[in-house]
């Protein structure tokens, strides 16, 4: 009985150790934290990057992992205990799923070119317009957030894209996983805005030449055609390229490959930039929010619902962030947060979203 009061105590003393010269410790609780760990409550003495940056090796020599947290009107340290361990990624499964999409891309760019899906299959050169746009696109955006990831120190996998050689675009996307949790807000918000401009610098200049190789005509009452929905931003560059707001009067744009590959990449970004769970967006609302934005995600899974009542879609994502989008990736120091330049750029990402999310992605109109 004796020892391990002992033992406990000597713990604590190593905790306050570890933590004492950047950290006012208030009380140690031995076994509060998940895994049986130690929470330090107390006041930082310091900017909380520049304490974690303190703790955190000092913690991992004790065999712990440090998180800052805050417990009502303290600042917490959490000890917990073992360290994060970083399995290597698969490369030769992100370099097969590649290629799988990179055939999937081309197969779905040459029925644009060559209706018969049979045929398509024989002509992949013929889809090379769009899937070299749609996936240089989708490469900037995923490499976007690998190489902030990396010059950050955040582990993350390779880029792993989804072929969907049945539908309009050829993929499903592609997306990276992080290996361990971002250092803090500002990281997380690095990575997370890292993708979405990336991808736009390429969408948007594509989007603008492939629209240049379009033609306007008037839209056929007599047989189907699949539309492509506006956003705010491709409505305002559909102007910039024709003079004026498509469709109307009875015309439209009949995209080039290559213009509804820049399209898509403006719809893959307003996607990615849904304000919640584990998308970009929802990164860039914890980030700037903190755990405030849980609540945003719930009004976000209402509103995609009411969406669903004009665009059936969106009830498929809502069943998504419901299921998927409930948890954030919460950084390892959350007491850190977001200086003005970086809140300035959340916001930017959020008037991003709006600019370039559209309501009603595709309807199939005409055919009597």
């Amino acid at each position: 009985m004796d020892e391990s009061i002992d033992v406990a105590e000597q713990l604590r003393n190593r905790l306050q150790w570890a933590v004492g010269e950047v950290f006012q410790v208030r009380d140690v609780t031995l076994g509060k934290v998940p895994g049986g760990g130690a929470r330090l409550r107390g006041r930082l003495l310091t900017d909380a990057t520049r304490a974690y940056d303190f703790v955190a090796p000092r913690l991992r020599e004790l065999g712990y992992t440090a998180l800052f947290r805050k417990d009502g009107p303290d600042d917490a340290i959490w000890a917990m205990p073992g360290l994060i361990t970083v399995r290597p990624t698969r490369a030769w499964l992100s370099g097969l799923m590649f290629v799988l999409t990179v055939l999937s891309c081309l197969y779905a760019g040459a029925t644009m070119v060559i209706l018969d899906p049979i045929q398509a299959i024989f002509h992949p050169l013929a889809g090379v317009p769009f899937a070299a746009s749609l996936l240089s696109i989708l490469l900037a955006h995923e490499l976007g957030h690998y190489t902030v990831a990396r010059l950050l120190g955040t582990p993350v996998s390779l880029p792993f894209f989804i072929p969907m050689p049945l539908g309009p675009f050829g993929t499903l996307g592609a997306f990276i996983q992080m290996k361990a949790p971002p250092t803090n807000r500002r990281t997380l918000l690095a990575i997370a805005a890292a993708g979405p401009l990336a991808g736009l610098v390429l969408a948007i200049p594509i989007l603008i030449l492939g629209l240049s190789m379009s033609p306007v005509q008037p839209i056929p009452s007599n047989e189907p055609v699949m539309m492509e929905g506006n956003s705010l931003l491709y409505a305002l560059l559909k102007i910039l390229v024709f003079g004026r707001f498509l469709p109307s009067g009875g015309l439209d744009v009949f995209l080039h490959p290559v213009a509804f590959a820049g399209w898509a990449g403006l719809l893959v970004t307003g996607l990615n930039l849904i304000p919640a769970g584990q998308l970009d967006g929802g990164h860039v609302v914890y980030a700037l929010l903190g755990g405030r934005s849980r609540l945003l995600t719930r009004l976000i899974i209402f509103a995609l619902i009411l969406l669903g009542l004009i665009w059936s879609g969106w009830i498929f994502w809502a069943i998504l962030v419901y299921v998927f989008g409930q948890r954030h990736a919460e950084p390892l120091d959350d007491l850190t947060r977001l200086d003005a330049p970086r809140q300035a750029l959340a916001i930017l990402l959020v008037i991003v979203f709006i600019l370039v999310f559209t309501p009603i992605p595709l309807t199939v109109t005409g055919g009597g």
